[in-house]
C-alpha cells in the first residue's frame, strides 16, 4: 500500500525574504579582514535559502566602479568591474539596477559587463543614447538580445500553494552625465513603471532605487502602494518608515546587508515587513566557491601592484591616531586623512602653493586606517587615479569654490582641504 501525504490547506498567506546590498566596490573583506566580503554574504544568503526557499538577492546600484581592481589592466584590457560580475554570478543574484558609478565605465566596457551577467537588470529611467535617439540598454544571453525592462516581476509559491506576484521597478539619479547615457525624468518614469505594475495586478510593489534619500521619500509619497524601497547611493545604513513604505539602505562595501522578511495576506491584501540589518564581519563564514573567485582576483591585484611597488604590504606609516577614510566623514567634515592627502598634493610641486583641495568623494576606502598602513592601503584610498593640477585663482573665485564645497556637505563634492579653513572665507580680499 502507498502512504498518502496529508494535504496542506492553502492559507492565503505567504512569506519570503529579500536580501539587499548596495554600493559595493570591494569583493574582499576590508580593514584586514574585519568587515565585509562577498564570500561571507554568499554564505549568509545560502543559509537563509536553506530555511526559506523564496529568498532573493538584490543590488541597489554602484558595484562596477570604482575599485582598485577595476583600474588594473589584465591582458591589455581594463578589468572595469569584471571581478564583481564574476563574483555576483556565483552568488546567484536575482536583480540589480544601475547606480551612477556604473556609468564611469566606457560604453563598450559596460556592454561587456551587461553581457557577462547571469542576473537580470532593470531601470525605468536610464537609457542608452544612439543615432536614432534613446533606447533601452540590453544584454546578450544564449544568442538572444534582452532589453533591460522598466519593471521586473517575481512569481512565487509557498509550501501550501499560496501564489503571489511581486513587482519591482527602479530609477537612478542623474548625477553622472555621459554622452552615451540618457536620463529620463525619474518621477515621470517611476509613475509609468508603477502604473504598469498596477495594471499587471502585482500583489506587492517594491522599489529598487539608486537615489538620494530625499528622493526616495518623495517616491514613497507619490506612489502609496509601494511597500518597500531598497535603495542605494548613501553609504551608511538607514531604515526610514514613511506613511506607506519603508526605505532601507545598507552600509557600503557589504559591511552590512538588509534582510527583509515580507509577509503578504492574499485575503486582506496587507503587507508586513520586518527588516533586519545584519553585520558582515570576521565572525561570518565564507562560501568556499565564492571565496575561490575572490582569492583569484586578489592574486591578480597583488601581482599588478608588485609591478609598481616591490612589496605592496610594506608598512609605510604608523597611524597611532586612526586616519578617517569613512564615506560619511569624507563627504561631510574635514578629516585627518583628507588633510594628509591634500598636504601631499600641495607638496607635489617644486614651487610652493598656498593650499590644496580634493573632492571628498574621491576617497573611496570607506574605512579607518589604523596602526600599520601599507602601500596597498594607499592605492585603495584613491582608486580613481588622475593627476594633480596646479592653478592660479583670484580671491573671488577661490571664495566661490570654498563656499561651494561647504554647501555640498554630505555629498561627494564636499572639499577636503589643506591650507584653507572656514576662516579663510572671511580673510579673502576680493
Amino acid at each position: 500500500s502507498t502512504k498518502q501525504l496529508p494535504i496542506v490547506k492553502e492559507d492565503g498567506k505567504i512569506s519570503f525574504k529579500f536580501v539587499q546590498l548596495n554600493d559595493v566596490y570591494e569583493i574582499a573583506p576590508l580593514s584586514g579582514g574585519k568587515y565585509g566580503g562577498m564570500a561571507r554574504v554568499a554564505h549568509v544568503v545560502d543559509s537563509i535559502k536553506s530555511v526559506e526557499p523564496n529568498t532573493y538577492l538584490f543590488m541597489a546600484g554602484d558595484f562596477l566602479n570604482p575599485s582598485l581592481l577595476g583600474t588594473l589592466k589584465v591582458n591589455d584590457e581594463r578589468v572595469g568591474g569584471r571581478q564583481m560580475i564574476e563574483v555576483m554570478n556565483a552568488m546567484d543574484f536575482e536583480l540589480v539596477t544601475f547606480g551612477n558609478h556604473e556609468f564611469d565605465l566606457k560604453e563598450a566596457d559596460l556592454q561587456k559587463r551587461l553581457d557577462e551577467s547571469n542576473f537580470y537588470w532593470t531601470t525605468a529611467n536610464v537609457f542608452q543614447n544612439n543615432e536614432d535617439g534613446p533606447r533601452s540598454f540590453f544584454f546578450r544571453r544564449d544568442n538572444d538580445t534582452i532589453y533591460v525592462p522598466e519593471t521586473y516581476t517575481i512569481s512565487m509559491t509557498d509550501a501550501d500553494s499560496t501564489q503571489i506576484d511581486v513587482g519591482l521597478f527602479s530609477v537612478t539619479l542623474p548625477s553622472n552625465p555621459q554622452d552615451y547615457v540618457h536620463y529620463a525624468d525619474m518621477y515621470l518614469e517611476a509613475n509609468s513603471a508603477y502604473t504598469s505594475l498596477q495594471m499587471q495586478r502585482a500583489d506587492v510593489i517594491i522599489g529598487l532605487t539608486h537615489l538620494k534619500v530625499e528622493q526616495d521619500r518623495e517616491l514613497a509619497r507619490l506612489y502609496p502602494n509601494i511597500s518597500l524601497i531598497m535603495g542605494g547611493h548613501e553609504h551608511n545604513n538607514m531604515l526610514i518608515p514613511t506613511d506607506n513604505a519603508v526605505i532601507a539602505k545598507a552600509d557600503a562595501n557589504a559591511k552590512s546587508i538588509y534582510i527583509h522578511t515580507i509577509t503578504y495576506d492574499t485575503k486582506t491584501k496587507q503587507v508586513e515587513i520586518d527588516s533586519h540589518l545584519m553585520p558582515i564581519d570576521e565572525s561570518t563564514p565564507s562560501k568556499p566557491e565564492v571565496k575561490v573567485i575572490v582569492d583569484k582576483w586578489n592574486a591578480v591585484l597583488e601581482a599588478k601592484i608588485k609591478e609598481v611597488i616591490a612589496d605592496p604590504y610594506e608598512v609605510i606609516y604608523e597611524a597611532t591616531t586612526p586616519l578617517d577614510g569613512t564615506d560619511s566623514a569624507s563627504r561631510g567634515i574635514q578629516t585627518n586623512l583628507g588633510e594628509v592627502i591634500t598636504e601631499a598634493m600641495s607638496k607635489s610641486f617644486a614651487t610652493e602653493v598656498d593650499g590644496a583641495l580634493v573632492n571628498g568623494g574621491s576617497i573611496r576606502l570607506d574605512d579607518m586606517l589604523a596602526g600599520e598602513v601599507t602601500s596597498i592601503d594607499i592605492f585603495r584610498v584613491l582608486p580613481f587615479g588622475g593627476g594633480v593640477l596646479k592653478v592660479d585663482l583670484k580671491g573671488d573665485l577661490l571664495k566661490k569654490v570654498l563656499e561651494f564645497g561647504e554647501s555640498k556637505r554630505g555629498t561627494g563634492a564636499y572639499l577636503q582641504r589643506h591650507g584653507f579653513s572656514r576662516n579663510t572665507l572671511s580673510l579673502i580680499h576680493i
